[in-house]
């Protein structure tokens, strides 16, 4: 059975008869500076929240905006359709209160939402750390179909023509019917590691072809319509002294930026390759279990002890390095206008300049960690905590 490493609260906790590490050995987080004065203003637009949000599964829930409509969901088996722009509630259901989903009378247990909604059109897709894939009604939230698959899924599907497609925690990627959930094809990595970090980076669709990183440190592209892989790059070596050490997972999102794709690795590398042939451009040392953001000829990173970085994008040179959240386990970054964004363990979110790093204004959400990369749509970031509240913020300038 696969054994997972759960990052969460300013410590490494282990599961499943993992080697424990002791509270004490860990860093704390760097404290926030008092005097602190912000450069840009930060006008908040509305808070909201759905069901209890990811809890303590360690699932990264990323809420999803489609035509002005915010989807969130929650591992209690909250699902809910939010205006972007005002915070009001469209529609909320819930599988484990009102026997929603599922035909009769009966109510869905194993609806214990997981990853973030994807959506397109007015299909909604949604995994559960049950081994579901659901399907439902965007316009409403009424339930159209669900499939049992594998093992848990912990990131959000990819609808793409008339596919669903989803990772489960195994090692599988399965490619569903829009229309029915009927399995069309099913990719099996075979082995995985038996350590792994608690999570999985989600899927990119991209002409034709679905990339993400596994849990043995590579970049596999697959073909879609059919499943089979094109190519495979390692982002890791997996090498080291004890388990911890050869950990090496790809835990992040894939990056797209024009042909090139960009991704990094627990314990390994920052990594550019061409996207048609799979070849390494350029490979620059950086540990990291989040996702990566690109804006103008920079990418930026948060490495395993919550420094950002941004580094050139044409070459992986070092542009700036800031220190200041140090050990705060900031989320993967996001790029709202000329700032980089951030959530932290505390439930901060942080604006820093996307030229040279300096911080530029925080707000605080709530006082519980936020995990999920921020989602910038338009001039609108939104911030999900642990606990499932979101936030909407916009930038002025003083």
């Amino acid at each position: 059975m696969k054994r997972f490493l759960l990052i969460t609260l300013a410590s490494l906790v282990t599961l499943a008869g993992c080697h424990s590490l002791k509270k004490e050995n860990v860093q704390p987080p760097t404290p926030l500076a008092k005097d602190f004065k912000p450069t840009v203003q930060v006008t908040r637009l509305w808070r909201s929240s759905v069901g209890n949000g990811a809890g303590d599964s360690g699932a990264r829930l990323r809420p999803a905006v489609v035509d002005g409509v915010l989807y969130a969901d929650s591992t209690d088996g909250k699902l809910a359709a939010i205006d972007a722009a005002s915070g009001k509630t469209l529609w909320s259901k819930s599988s484990r209160t009102h026997g929603w989903f599922g035909w009769g009378d009966k109510k869905r247990k194993d609806a214990q939402y997981a990853g973030g909604p994807a959506v397109n059109g007015d299909l909604l897709a949604v995994g559960t750390l049950d081994g579901h894939v659901y399907g439902v009604n965007a316009k409403d939230g009424s339930p159209r179909w669900d499939v049992a698959v594998s093992s848990e899924v912990l990131t959000s599907p990819v609808i793409v023509g008339d596919l669903v497609v989803v990772r489960t925690s195994d090692g599988r990627v399965y490619a569903l019917d829009t229309k029915s959930g009927e399995r069309r094809w099913v990719y099996d990595q075979g082995t995985v590691p038996l350590l792994s970090l608690r999570g999985n980076g989600s899927i990119l669709a991209a002409n034709g072809v679905l990339f993400f990183g596994s849990d043995d440190g590579k970049l596999i592209a697959l073909r879609l319509d059919n499943g089979s892989k094109l190519w495979e790059q390692k982002l890791s070596s997996g090498e080291g002294r004890t388990e911890i050490d050869r950990l090496n997972d790809v835990d992040g999102a894939i990056l797209l930026d024009g042909s090139t794709l960009f991704g990094a690795a627990y314990h390994g590398n920052l990594v550019a390759v061409d996207g048609p042939s799979g070849r390494p451009l350029w490979s620059h040392p950086f540990s990291s279990f989040g996702s990566l953001a690109v804006s103008g000829n920079a990418v930026f990173g948060a490495n395993d002890e919550s420094q950002i970085w941004a580094f050139d994008k044409s070459g992986g040179a070092d542009m700036w390095k800031n220190d200041a959240l140090k050990y705060r386990w900031v989320t993967g970054p996001a790029v709202q206008d000329k700032y980089v964004v951030v959530g932290d363990i505390e439930g901060y979110v942080h604006w820093l300049q996307q030229g040279d790093g300096a911080l530029a204004a925080r707000e605080r959400l709530s006082k519980k960690a936020i995990r999920a990369q921020p989602l910038v749509v338009g001039d609108t970031v939104y911030v999900e905590d642990v606990e499932g509240r979101i936030g909407a913020y916009r930038l002025s300038a003083h």
